[in-house]
C-alpha cells in the first residue's frame, strides 16, 4: 500500500480489485475516486484547448418537498452520499458542490453512465461511415459470434438491450452471469466478453423484450472498436475529449485482454461529466464539426422500447417525462432537459442493496433533479465569473 497515498487521503487503504458491489460503504468512497489506482486502465487523452465554464455569482439553492420533509441541496447530498453535483443552464454553472472529501480535481467512476458514452461512440462511428447502419448485424463486426445466440442480432437491438440473449445483472452472487462474465479469463486471444457471451442461449426473439444487460453494452463497445480499428479510449479521445475541450484526462477500465468494457468503467472529473451532457444537449457537435448524425441522435434519445424504469429506453439512454438520462450504479447520472437547456451531473456512493435502512435513492434523485430543473429554468441572474 502506498503510504504517501494513505497520508494524503485520510489514511484509508484502497479497496480490493474486482466487482465494487462487494465494497463496504467506506471502501466505496475511496474506490470510486481512485478506481484507476485499483484496476488496469487506458487513458482518454484531452486536447490543448479547454472549454471553460462560467459560474453563477449567486448559486441556486432551492428547497423542495420529499416524503413529508423540506429538503435542501445539503440535505440531499448528505442523505444520498453525493460526492458532486453540477447544474448547467445554457452552458453556465448554476450550482457546483462537492462532498465525501472529493475536490473538483478528483475523478470518479461513473459506472453505467459509461453506457451512454458508448452510445455516443456508436453514433460517431455511424457518422464516420465505420458502421454502415444500426441495422447491421453484430456478427458483421464481431465474426467470432457467428453460430451463437447473437446470429441475426442487429446493433440496434444491442443498443436497445433487446438482443434476446439470456442475461442477469447479478454481480453479488458469484454464480450470476454478471459476476462470471466479469471474471472470464483471456484464453486463445479471444476477447473474454465475446468468449463468455458466445456460450449463452437465446431466450427471447431479438427485438421483442428489453432486458437490462451490461454484456450487450460491452459487445456494443467491441463492435465500435472493431469498426473504427481503435481502442474505445483512443476513439473517445479523438471524437469527444479533445474536440469538445474536456479539462482533464479520463480513465477507462480494461479487461483481462486489455479491452475497455463498453458498459462501465470510465472515471472522469465532475465538470467533464457535465460536458458530456452538454455535448449531447448541443446536438453532438464539437470543434466545429458534427460528430453525431442529428437524426441518429434524435433517435438515440427517443423512446425505442419500453423499459423496466423511466418512460422508455433509447440507445443506452433512459427516457423521462421532461428529458433523458445516463444512469450508473450507486448514484452516477447525467440528466439532460432539452427544452430548458439544463444539464445535471451527479456522482455518489449510494449504499449497496444489502445495507440496512437503505432509502429509495433513485426516487430521491429524480425528485432532486426535478427541483433543479424547475429552478434552473427560471434563473435570470446575469452575474457570472469565469472558472
Amino acid at each position: 500500500m502506498d503510504e504517501q497515498y494513505r497520508s494524503q487521503r485520510g489514511g484509508l487503504a484502497l479497496p480490493p480489485r474486482g466487482i465494487a458491489y462487494h465494497w463496504t460503504p467506506e471502501q466505496q468512497i475511496v474506490g470510486y475516486r481512485e478506481r484507476a489506482r485499483i484496476e488496469p486502465v487506458r487513458v482518454v487523452g484531452r486536447g490543448g484547448q479547454v472549454r471553460r465554464f462560467s459560474l453563477a455569482v449567486q448559486q441556486i439553492s432551492p428547497k423542495w418537498h420529499f416524503e413529508g420533509k423540506d429538503l435542501s441541496v445539503d440535505d440531499y447530498m448528505a442523505a444520498t452520499r453525493a460526492s458532486g453535483v453540477i447544474v448547467l443552464k445554457d452552458g453556465n454553472i448554476l450550482l457546483e458542490r462537492y462532498g465525501l472529501g472529493r475536490t473538483a480535481e478528483d475523478r470518479w467512476d461513473v459506472q453505467s453512465v459509461s453506457k451512454s458514452v458508448t452510445a455516443i461512440l456508436l453514433g460517431a462511428a455511424v457518422h464516420d461511415g465505420s458502421i454502415r447502419s444500426m441495422g447491421d448485424l453484430v456478427t458483421d463486426y464481431v465474426p467470432e459470434l457467428k453460430g451463437s445466440a447473437y446470429d441475426d442480432v442487429t446493433i440496434h437491438q444491442l443498443a436497445t438491450m433487446t438482443s434476446g440473449v439470456k442475461w442477469d445483472e447479478d454481480y453479488v452472487d458469484p454464480n450470476g452471469l454478471g459476476s462470471r462474465q466479469w471474471k472470464e479469463p483471456y484464453v486463445n486471444e479471444v476477447n473474454p466478453t465475446v468468449s463468455f457471451m458466445s456460450r449463452l442461449p437465446r431466450v427471447n426473439t431479438p427485438g421483442n423484450q428489453f432486458v437490462y444487460s451490461s454484456a450487450d453494452t460491452d459487445l456494443a463497445g467491441i463492435v465500435v472498436s472493431n469498426a473504427v480499428r481503435k481502442s474505445l479510449s483512443e476513439y473517445l479521445s479523438d471524437r469527444l475529449w479533445q474536440l469538445f475541450g474536456m479539462e482533464s484526462e479520463a480513465y477507462w477500465i480494461v479487461d483481462a485482454a486489455g479491452h475497455e468494457r463498453g458498459g462501465s468503467g470510465i472515471s472522469m472529473r465532475l465538470r467533464d461529466q457535465a460536458r458530456v451532457g452538454l455535448f449531447v444537449l448541443e446536438g453532438g457537435a464539437a470543434g466545429g464539426e458534427q460528430i453525431l448524425p442529428p437524426a441518429w441522435l434524435e433517435q438515440a434519445t427517443s423512446k425505442l422500447v419500453s423499459s423496466s424504469e423511466g418512460s422508455g429506453y433509447g440507445y443506452f439512454w433512459w427516457l423521462y417525462k421532461h428529458g433523458f438520462a445516463a444512469r450508473g450504479h450507486a448514484g452516477q447520472a447525467i440528466y439532460i432537459y432539452p427544452r430548458e437547456k439544463v444539464v445535471i451531473a451527479i456522482s455518489s456512493a449510494w449504499l449497496e442493496d444489502a445495507q440496512p435502512n437503505r432509502p429509495d435513492y433513485w426516487k430521491m434523485c429524480e425528485t432532486f433533479c426535478e427541483a433543479m430543473r424547475v429552478t434552473a429554468a427560471a434563473y435570470s441572474d446575469t452575474r457570472f465569473r469565469a472558472v
